[in-house]
């Protein structure tokens, strides 16, 4: 406040002097309001209205931003988006100082300032409002939230409801997503509630946007529920705002960063801005969940209202428990009937949790990556087998200023720059995402009430044409194993051979191979499409034998892939970069099991975590893998069955139905001579030696 109060015209992208300056001032005047609310002080109230008068000077002087980069750009930031985050922190500001006002001066800014800027944000462009989006939700949230400071009926039913079809452009389309929005004739804030999120609280865009999105659910919704009791937005869809917290804060790795489906940028996490207030409210509003205060003690903030004091109290009276995040298997679009996403946790001693992620999701709209039954692997380290998330620098000016960079589109949404099959060197639905929206994988089998064996598993019959994937991935945990294992199983068939190649994108330096492997002399790419022509090959090389192993450290732990081979494969050693003159790649490693002129395809993998190294004394324990005579016993359209051991003894043999996954189907497979029955979709037997 001893400062001056800056307006500058708006000329800069995301990271640039001026997107910063107001990008502060609505934080200012959102936190000065909230002390006059507080504390009664006047001179905090007499700020805010000179800093929104001097807005209302110029408001509606400026034309659209000057970078007209964007869809919807905005005046005072370069897209309407960051317009609406504006408003809607701006209307909470405003809202605290509205009755303390002059008459004249309410009158003044509701016609020089708010009203334009809520009819800028709408009508002035439907393309930004009137879809399903977060952005949407944040152009509904602030044309919505200033309508009832204003006491503006139509702008509130605008932002409930959405512009009328009849004031639509014809023709209307998402630019982000090719999704026809005037389809279903509905959009607004009642629609976002209903049709981004699945039956139990999976927001199709992912956490990372779930994240970002909460905000102006929370914030509209908690203004309904004292303007509007009648919506009664708390409890609206069976609580589904409930429900989405509760997602939210289970779609993090054992550090606590989100996973990085769709567009993510990497980092984002349990103890961000945006989730104190997340977590304040899902407390206050929806049970007093004493898990939630352990996560509000570490995040280390409360929201400066009734939520944040009533978490605040219960922290200072002794309430919180740990917060132990669950398996658990979300589903996938407004009915629940679009896939979803499998989220596997096993724990050890101390803190010790192995989290693995399988993505049979619906496309994610424009945010959505072409990686069906795609993967991620998480222990306490940190990333083990990585989602590469997006290609962008949010809110940095020398980095496209908050934009999505060029080689997000092609590579960080493309098949092969995630842990799922590709064939042919094209990417699931052909890279095109209006094939994509029409389709989804399916949950085949999750099965997480046995902790010691829990699995997940998902089909996918319209990536390719023709083609059928299947991927059934488990945690065995075991005493004779340090850490969890994943196994994992791939089953493609077809009707036309084709090259299958399947990327591992791990985290760390190569340790080793037990296979022989050349380097080219120079780097080239391994392609020209499809993500394809941003890898360098760096090596390859001919599997010998059934099996093959690569060993690598990340962060400390040593980590080993035993992976079931025929005589053809070959493994390519790659690695991002190539025709990337900006370097806006992360140059990570990864390999690539590459099996061609076959029609069907089964991948078999078990990666083992073990041992350790540390720098300070230089000593490693326990560097080498266990896992040995690895072996596909049956694969067929009824059964599969594999079987490894351990190089100490001890044998472990995975029987799966590929028929059924019920869990009360009785099965009955012959293997070597010896029968076997069990009930359910899948069955773990261990002996010690082979007459057992």
């Amino acid at each position: 406040m001893q400062q001056d109060f800056l307006v500058p015209t708006p000329k800069d992208m995301a990271g640039g002097y001026t997107h910063e300056v107001h990008k502060q001032n609505w934080k200012t005047l959102r936190d000065a309001a909230a002390l006059y609310r507080l504390t009664g002080e006047e001179k905090y109230a007499a700020f805010v209205r000179d800093g929104l008068l001097a807005y209302a000077e110029v408001y509606r002087g400026w034309p659209t931003h000057p970078t007209d980069r964007s869809y919807a750009n905005g005046k005072i930031f370069w897209q309407a988006l960051n317009d609406a985050n504006w408003l809607v922190y701006v209307s909470q500001a405003y809202g605290d100082i509205y009755d303390w006002l002059d008459p004249a001066v309410r009158e003044r800014l509701n016609r020089e300032l708010f009203r334009p800027m809520a009819d800028f944000l709408s009508v002035e462009n439907p393309q930004f409002f009137n879809r399903i989006h977060n952005h949407s939700t944040w152009g509904n949230a602030a044309v919505g939230m200033i309508g009832l400071v204003m006491d503006d009926e139509e702008l509130v039913q605008r932002a409930l409801y959405g512009i009328p079809a009849e004031q639509l452009p014809k023709d209307l389309r998402d630019d982000d997503s090719g999704r026809i929005v005037s389809e279903s004739g509905r959009a607004g804030f009642l629609a976002q509630l209903d049709l981004s999120f699945s039956p139990d609280g999976y927001f199709t865009e992912g956490p990372y946007y779930l994240r970002y999105a909460l905000s102006p659910f929370l914030l509209f919704g908690l203004a309904l529920a004292e303007e509007r009791p009648e919506l009664n937005i708390v409890a609206y869809r069976d609580s589904i705002l409930g429900k989405a917290i509760d997602a939210l804060l289970l779609e993090a790795d054992p550090q606590g960063n989100f996973f990085p489906l769709n567009d993510s940028q990497k980092g984002m996490s349990l103890y961000a801005p945006e989730v104190v207030k997340v977590v304040d409210y899902g407390y206050a509003l929806y049970g007093q969940n004493p898990g939630l205060l352990s996560l509000a003690r570490e995040q280390g903030s409360v929201t400066l209202d009734e939520a944040g004091l009533a978490v605040a109290t219960a922290l200072h009276a002794g309430k919180a428990k740990s917060f132990r995040p669950r398996s658990i298997a979300f589903t996938d679009g407004p009915e629940g009937d679009e896939g979803g996403v499998g989220i596997l946790r096993a724990y050890g001693a101390g803190d010790e949790q192995t989290t693995l992620v399988m993505k049979y999701s619906a496309q994610g709209m424009g945010h959505g990556h072409f990686d069906k039954l795609s993967y991620s692997l998480y222990d306490l380290t940190g990333e083990v087998v990585q989602d590469y998330g997006a290609a962008r620098w949010v809110n940095i000016d020398q980095k496209g200023g908050g934009r999505y960079l060029p080689e997000n589109q092609t590579w960080a949404k493309q098949s092969v720059a995630h842990n799922t099959l590709v064939i042919d060197r094209t990417s699931h639905y052909n890279g095109d995402i209006r094939i994509g929206e029409k389709h989804h994988p399916d949950q085949y089998a999750f099965r997480a009430e046995d902790t010691s064996l829990q699995m997940v598993s998902a089909i996918a019959e319209n990536a390719y044409p023709g083609r059928k994937l299947h991927r059934t991935q488990w945690l065995l945990q075991d005493s004779a194993f340090e850490h969890p294992l994943l196994i994992d199983l791939f089953r493609a068939t077809g009707d036309q051979p084709a090259v299958h190649e399947l990327p591992t994108w791990y985290m760390g330096q190569l340790m080793t191979t037990d296979f022989d492997y050349s380097i080219p002399k120079t780097l080239q790419p391994l392609d020209s499409a499809h993500g394809y022509q941003h890898l360098f090959l760096e090596a390859r090389g001919r599997t010998a034998g059934e099996n093959a192993t690569i060993q690598w450290i990340g962060n400390g732990r040593f980590y080993t892939q035993t992976m079931l081979t025929e005589p053809e494969d070959e493994v390519l050693m790659v690695r991002p970069g190539a025709n990337d003159p900006e370097f806006n790649l992360r140059r990570d490693p990864g390999f690539l099991l590459r099996r061609e002129g076959v029609s069907n395809a089964t991948f078999v993998s078990v990666l083992e975590s073990h041992g350790g190294y540390n720098p300070r004394v230089e000593v490693a324990s326990n560097p080498y893998g266990n896992i040995t005579d690895l072996k596909l016993l049956t694969d067929n359209e009824s059964y599969t069955a594999l079987q490894f051991s351990h190089k100490n003894g001890g044998n472990w043999l995975l029987l799966l139905s590929n028929a059924t996954a019920d869990p009360a189907q009785e099965h009955s497979l012959t293997l070597n001579g010896q029968p076997y029955q069990w009930r359910g979709v899948h069955h773990l037997i261990k002996y010690t030696n082979a007459s057992e």
